[in-house]
């Protein structure tokens, strides 16, 4: 009786997962499909937290099903030339990333008391399709009408710095952590916690109060660290200050531990507990998520990096080139997309241009493409096609000429954080190259953070920017020959 009762409800039973694994692999099929074809870009929106990942893609999302209309898409060929024809969203695949929450954050931000989305606490993707008519006359006779697919997938700029720990073991990963807190502005606000490890004895055992309570004192390191105060990038693991549905594993209990404790009972529980977070939360998100794509924008808060002084500078120059090392570059043909995909084109991006004037927007463009020389000279080296730009995803200020003391100087107007007026800012001149500890000019890199603007006067109601229509010609404009 029981075994024809399990017997009738088997197929039932397996209804929904056969269901499952049919529209999983029907999506892989389409990926691949898409691939083959040159329809499908999966674009790597990379950056550090604060870099304006989300506004980004938000604001690249809004141009796209905008078409750019009444924004200024002057470079954009398929646009220029006739031959955009349309734009929509697309639902993900099933085992997709949970959908980016597009309609909701583009809601605050056209207002009418606009205000930026809030940091980003998981990950999320947004597909968009472009349809278009293609450039060739050969495919144009094929094919009248083509879509390009374009993924763009958000998550915590902290959940970065992770992917380096991959390759790195327990005891190296310590051994670099502690040779950082002996230097400010780390050695200060590393204090408590480094107190706390130092009255540990390598015989310490590895009860429960010993491994969450150096866990939370290392996770309030860290916080101080990212803190206005703190001003840093490099902060190690990314997921104890974003640890989304992670929060409460017990695997998060460890921290970085001189050698002399590596061999005894705490330092094998934190080294147990340290390779289970790689396996756990950094592994899944790297293989799922940052192992597909075919394009990367790299985008950099330059400004705020000069902002906060030569060590705080060094800080985000060393967290980037760390980033940067973990991704797969080189030229690929359409078959090599499909079974092992690689990026071919990279932009570097200093974001919020619009911080300071029109003129030194150059300059931006200059000094981040000496910031990332060392990996932008290897990925070409490797065939891939690179570019630095001053990008402003969504414009806050207008530069305004005034004359101050005989001179004739270019202001930035715009309404700062929380005040209800308009505001006149001289922010100063971009330097040509890095400058030096010595040479860093104290108080004169203040940059200031806008409110988004008001779109009641914007013609069209769609986002002002600064160059998203060459950072989308540069990226997969030639997806639209």
């Amino acid at each position: 009786m029981c075994w024809h009762g399990l017997i009738f409800l088997w197929p039932f039973a397996t209804d929904l997962a056969l269901n499952q694994w049919i529209a999983q692999k029907k999506a892989q099929f389409d990926e691949l499909v898409n691939a083959a074809m040159d329809r499908s870009v999966r674009l790597a929106v990379t950056g550090l937290s604060q870099s304006g990942k989300t506004v980004f893609i938000n604001a690249l999302t809004h141009q796209i099903l905008h078409g750019f209309h009444g924004a200024g898409a002057a470079h954009l060929d398929v646009l220029t030339q006739g031959r955009f024809k349309g734009s929509t969203s697309l639902p993900l695949h099933l085992g997709d990333a949970p959908r980016f929450p597009y309609e909701q954050q583009i809601k605050q931000l056209t207002a009418e008391q606009p205000c930026w989305p809030r940091a980003t606490d998981g990950l999320s993707e947004v597909r968009l399709a472009i349809r278009y008519q293609p450039g060739g006359l050969l495919r144009r006779r094929i094919q009248k009408d083509a879509v390009l697919q374009l993924d763009l997938v958000d998550y915590p700029g902290e959940w970065l710095l992770d992917l380096p720990l991959l390759e790195q073991s327990f005891a190296q990963w310590s051994a670099q952590i502690h040779r950082l807190c002996q230097d400010e502005p780390r050695a200060s606000m590393a204090k408590p916690w480094l107190d706390r490890v130092a009255e540990l004895s390598p015989q310490q055992p590895a009860d429960h109060a010993s491994l969450a309570g150096l866990h939370h004192a290392y996770r309030e390191f860290l916080v101080l660290c990212k803190s206005r105060q703190g001003g840093l990038s490099f902060l190690q693991p990314g997921g104890f200050l974003v640890p989304g549905k992670w929060k409460h594993a017990p695997w998060m209990h460890f921290c970085p531990l001189p050698e002399h404790l590596l061999a005894g009972p705490l330092g094998q529980a934190m080294q147990a507990h340290f390779e289970a977070y790689k396996a756990h939360m950094v592994m899944g998100f790297q293989q799922e998520h940052f192992a597909r794509f075919d394009r990367q924008i790299v985008l950099v808060d330059l400004l705020e990096g000069l902002s906060r002084g030569p060590a705080r500078f060094a800080d985000m120059q060393q967290a980037l080139l760390a980033i940067l090392e973990t991704f797969r570059y080189g030229k690929s043909s359409p078959l090599g997309r499909m079974l092992n995909p690689s990026i071919d084109k990279l932009l570097f991006a200093a974001t919020k241009c619009d911080q300071v004037a029109a003129d030194q927007h150059e300059q931006l463009a200059r000094l981040i493409g000496k910031m990332v020389a060392r990996p932008a000279n290897e990925a070409a080296f490797l065939g891939v096609d690179i570019k630095t730009i001053a990008l402003a995803s969504v414009v806050c200020t207008r530069t305004v000429m005034r004359e101050h003391e005989g001179q004739k100087l270019a202001f930035v107007q715009g309404r700062l954080k929380d005040q209800a007026r308009d505001v006149l800012l001289y922010p100063g001149a971009i330097p040509s190259s890095i400058p030096s500890a010595d040479e860093w000019p104290g108080e004169r890199f203040q940059f200031m953070a806008f409110e988004p603007p008001r779109l009641g006067g914007v013609q069209g109601g769609v986002l002002p920017h600064m160059r998203l229509d060459q950072t989308l010609q540069f990226l997969v404009g030639d997806k639209f020959l």
